[in-house]
């Protein structure tokens, strides 16, 4: 059955790369990436912590379509559900790999964060940037870094508990009475 996916490209015409690919066919990869690359970025963007990770997680992600290109089987999954769980794959691992630059015990507020926190002068929900820095800094180093790799970075009460080598449930609760903390330091919001 052929039909047209979201991005325009027939899932036909992507079996067939995809066969192309497996026998080791340069420009059916080209072809290959050139219609499909655009949404792939897009899956690893939204994992990815910046855009560099994106496209670090990207070239992964080709890599490994280019060198499993063989095990790929139309009757279990359509090319781009294929390539799309690779490429997430791929910006997970870079993400996980990543993070392992973020120091163990302190998190700065870094470039990176500054740009998901609210512009100064700014109001998203009536809180500027420099009020939420503010109420952070007013953390312990730990538990500011806790928050800020659950909250900014997407790590879950599983990998905080081994980063800070704690217990899961010391973990919820730190992050739960830092959460109060902060409530309570940019007025009870």
């Amino acid at each position: 059955m052929v039909y047209q996916g979201s991005n325009g490209v027939m899932q036909a015409e992507l079996v067939a790369l995809m066969r192309d690919v497996a026998s080791r066919d340069e420009t059916a990869f080209k072809r290959l990436y050139d219609r499909t690359s655009a949404k792939l970025f897009a899956v690893v963007r939204r994992i990815a912590v910046s855009e560099a990770a994106a496209e670090e997680a990207l070239q992964e992600a080709w890599v490994r379509i280019w060198n499993h290109a063989d095990r790929f089987d139309p009757a279990m999954a359509s090319p781009i559900t294929w390539m799309t769980t690779i490429a997430r794959h791929a910006a997970i691992d870079a993400v996980r790999k990543g993070s392992e630059r973020v120091s163990k015990t302190t998190v700065v507020i870094d470039e990176e964060l500054a740009e998901k926190l609210p512009a100064p002068g700014s109001t998203a929900d009536g809180l500027t940037g420099p009020q939420l820095r503010r109420c952070l800094e007013g953390l312990e180093p730990d538990r500011r870094g806790m928050v800020l790799l659950a909250y900014s970075y997407g790590y879950s009460r599983e990998e905080l508990s081994r980063r800070f080598d704690k217990p899961v449930a010391t973990v919820k609760t730190i992050l739960r009475r830092s959460l109060i903390a902060l409530k309570e330091c940019l007025g009870g919001r």
